[in-house]
Parts: structure tokens; C-alpha cells; sequence
């Protein structure tokens, strides 16, 4: 897409996304000019025109190419006037896919990216000219390869948003995690979103991987990507001698993890592991048997599962303050993710509630009624989470904060541990989950300061 470098370019949106675009194409002489509805200030070194303000379809209609961040949606009328006009139009995956020829491991899903993505990283890292991880993970994939040497690997957390915008790349390894209801906001439906997802594998053959979840649902897809030569990966909950990796049931609430390298299961107890939950075993298992495919041997591979403390802002153990275990998992952004926290525990008070994204709360009932004790509520969609507590028969709370509620879960004397796993959204309150996540802890630690 850069062979005219002369073609007049637009970048919409400049957060680390758009600001890598700016810096690879001006690094390659392509003259562009910058677009965001936030007032910015550019860096010194992007001596580029920038428009700030909403965006304006007369103006965009006058640029041949428009390349688009993650976080602008793809059906904006502004954007919609200038595909009508004949701009090209796509996001910096397109830009990565033509320039990079390296080996690619990618992985997709609603929820489990960027755990599995990390893992992945620092588990392959070993290998002889090692692996750099970007995409939707932190760091943008386009500053993995403006580079004179660029990584002979790379793994790429994806998107559904990075996926539709762009030609499909070809992954060596690849994974689909899960797809759950999200980003009703953003995408026309759930088969458009489901749709964005699965062109992760639109472009892989003979000899490529690809981890798909067990269920009956996925095994046309397992099909199709077989007849093509694909070597298909399963994984899920069950047995270690039916699924390729995953978390096998040792008693009622006891598990273990495993994988295979070559055709023997090798098996670690959920004990060992200092991460909880057994969604995030399963993220575990997965980037398990990526480093097996690539050749790490079991003993490395366990090493690594058994020391990975987790992520922050995802079931981040933050300590016992005034009796109770406090939790900071302001990741869980829609009703799935926050379910599995739930069901990480036998009851606790969570703290829930932001901006619900159009996203049904009320399929959370069985695991409320099972799992809380006390709903602490937040944020802009208070009324749906209300209307929750009250199907599920628990007690709730409005809060004004995550500060308030944090206060209040404090005094119940009951020493439950302390759920923050919003089902929601955060930018009703803050800029991001992350800093929502922080805004908890600081709470928490104030506790223990008063204390």
C-alpha cells in the first residue's frame, strides 16, 4: 500500500497506535497528516499537520489513503463518506502485514489475550534470535519493526478491530481463545464480530497451527482449517488423552493443568501455580503448548508456568487488609470475564459496575445468587446491576466510587474476600481499566494505612 509514497494520507487518531503509524511512514518519506478529536499536542519529532476537533467527512473525502486506530469505529459517517469517495482505508496490521517476514504467532478472543500473549513471549524468548510480543498487548506492532534489524519473531496480541482492518496475516501458530458478547458498540453485530475474529486464519496452510477451544461449535472451523493442512490444537476443560492442552478435573474444585509434547501429556497441579482462577489456567495451558510446538522442552515449560505471577488488574491478589483478601480484576471489561472471577471464589463481595457497552448483565444471575454475598455498584449503568442483585436475591449498594465502595466493603464484618471485576467498561469514569485498577489498590492500601 505504499507504493506511491506521493498518495495524500490521513492518520485518524493519535494515541500509540496512530503515533507509531506517524513515525514509520514519515521514517519512509511518506508525507500525512494527523487527525484526534482530543486537543494533543504532537511530539517534536512528528512535524506533522494536525487536526483536532470531530471528525469531518468533506475533509477526509479529500485523502486517498486513511489509516485507522484501533479505538475509532470503522462505520463512522466521516470515515463512510471518504471510503464513498475512494480513499483506501485500513489500520496498521495492513501496514505490518506488507513489511514484516518474519514467523508470526498470533492470538485472538474476547477475553485471555494479553496473559496468554506475555507467557508466550517470555517462554520463546529462549530460542536462538528470540521474539518481541506487540499489537493491541501495550506495544504497537509497527515500533516491533521500525527497526534495521527487526525480530526474526514476533507474537501478536490481535484484535477484532486490527483484524477487519487490514488483509489477513499469515501466523505460524495460531489461537482463538473464546468469543463472548463485546463490543456491541463497535461492530454491526455478533457475527460481524465473530467474523473479525476468525480471519485469523483466513491465509494459513500446510504446516501452520491452529488452537481452536473444544465444543462442537468450533469443529467445521477445525474442519476447514485440516482440509488445508493445518495442524489442529484443541483445548478446553477435559480429559488430557481427548484435547491437546487445557485443565483436567482432579476432584470438585481441584485441577490440573497440562499439555503435550510430542504425544505425552505432561500435567501440573493447580497448587503449583501462582495464578488462580481456571480461566487463566486454560490461557496458561495454551501458551504451554505453544512453547511445546516451538520446541521448548517440558521442563522448561513447567519452570515457566509454576513462577508466572500473573498480570496486573487481572485476579491480582493485592493483599489481606482489615480481614479481608482484597482482588483487583478491572480487566473482567464484560459479563464473561467477570463470571470467571466469580467463579474463582465461593463467595465474595464484588465490587461491579461502569460503562456496560450495551452488554446483558443479567445472564450473570445463577453465579450472583452462588457467588456474592454483596453488590457494591458503580458507575454510569447502575440500574442494570441493580436490577441483578435483585434477580439473584443479593443485597446491593449504590456507590458514588470505587473509593466509596472500597470504604464500605471494609466495614462488613463478614471477611469475605473483596472482588473488584466490573462486567463493564471503564471510560465512564476513568481513561482505562488500568487506571480504574490502580484507583482500586491506592484505596486499598489507604485501608491499611488507617489501619
Amino acid at each position: 500500500m505504499l507504493q506511491s509514497s506521493a498518495m495524500r494520507t490521513a492518520i485518524i487518531g493519535m494515541g500509540r497506535t496512530g503515533l507509531s503509524v506517524a513515525r514509520f511512514l514519515l521514517s519512509r518519506g511518506v508525507a500525512c497528516e494527523c487527525f484526534d478529536e482530543a486537543p494533543l499536542v504532537l511530539p517534536a519529532d512528528l512535524p506533522l499537520p494536525f487536526h483536532a476537533g470531530p471528525l469531518n467527512g468533506d475533509i477526509l473525502a479529500g485523502f486517498e489513503r486513511i489509516i485507522v486506530s484501533p479505538g475509532i469505529h470503522w462505520q463512522h459517517p466521516a470515515l463512510c463518506q471518504a471510503r464513498a469517495a475512494g480513499a483506501l482505508i485500513y489500520g496498521d496490521l495492513q501496514l505490518f502485514n506488507e513489511f514484516y517476514r518474519g514467523d508470526i504467532v498470533a492470538v485472538t478472543g474476547t477475553n485471555g489475550k494479553t496473559t496468554t500473549v506475555t507467557l508466550i513471549n517470555t517462554m520463546l524468548d529462549i530460542l536462538p534470535g528470540g521474539i518481541e510480543a506487540g499489537g493491541n498487548i501495550g506495544r504497537p506492532m509497527l515500533e516491533l519493526i521500525d527497526t534495521d534489524e527487526p525480530p526474526c519473531r514476533v507474537v501478536l496480541e490481535l484484535s477484532s478491530f486490527q483484524l477487519e482492518r487490514a488483509e489477513p496475516v499469515h501466523p505460524r501458530w495460531a489461537a482463538l481463545l473464546n468469543i463472548q458478547p463485546d463490543h456491541a458498540d463497535m461492530h454491526a453485530d455478533m457475527e460481524a464480530y465473530r467474523a473479525a475474529k476468525l480471519r485469523l486464519f483466513a491465509r494459513q496452510g500446510e504446516g501452520d497451527k491452529a488452537m481452536l477451544p473444544a465444543g462442537a461449535e468450533w469443529d467445521e472451523l477445525a474442519a476447514e482449517l485440516g482440509g488445508r493442512g493445518v495442524y489442529i490444537r484443541r483445548f478446553g476443560v477435559g480429559s488430557s488423552g481427548a484435547l491437546d492442552c487445557g485443565v483436567e478435573m482432579t476432584g470438585d474444585s481441584h485441577w490440573q493443568l497440562f499439555w503435550h509434547h510430542y504425544d505425552k501429556a505432561y500435567t501440573i497441579d493447580s497448587s503449583e501455580l501462582q495464578t488462580m482462577g481456571m480461566h487463566q489456567h486454560l490461557n496458561l495451558a495454551v501458551a504451554g503448548q505453544a512453547a511445546a510446538d516451538f520446541g521448548l522442552s517440558p521442563a522448561v515449560i513447567r519452570q515457566s508456568l509454576s513462577t508466572f505471577r500473573g498480570l496486573p488488574h487481572r485476579l491480582q491478589f493485592l493483599g489481606t487488609v482489615q480481614g479481608h483478601g482484597w482482588y483487583n480484576d478491572s480487566k473482567a471489561t464484560n459479563p464473561d470475564s467477570a463470571r470467571a472471577a466469580l467463579l474463582s471464589f465461593p463467595k465474595v463481595i464484588w465490587i461491579c459496575g461502569g460503562l456496560r457497552k450495551g452488554l446483558d448483565v443479567s445472564q450473570l444471575k445463577d453465579v450472583v445468587a452462588g457467588h456474592v454475598a454483596l453488590m457494591l455498584v458503580t458507575g454510569t449503568d447502575t440500574r442494570a446491576f441493580i436490577e441483578l442483585g435483585a434477580m439473584a436475591g443479593v443485597e446491593v449498594h449504590a456507590v458514588n466510587s470505587i473509593g466509596q465502595a472500597v470504604k464500605h466493603a471494609a466495614a462488613v464484618a463478614s471477611g469475605l474476600p473483596v472482588l473488584l471485576s466490573p462486567a463493564a467498561a471503564s471510560q465512564d469514569q476513568f481513561r482505562d481499566y488500568a487506571e480504574r485498577g490502580r484507583c482500586f489498590a491506592e484505596a486499598v492500601a489507604a485501608l491499611e494505612v488507617r489501619s
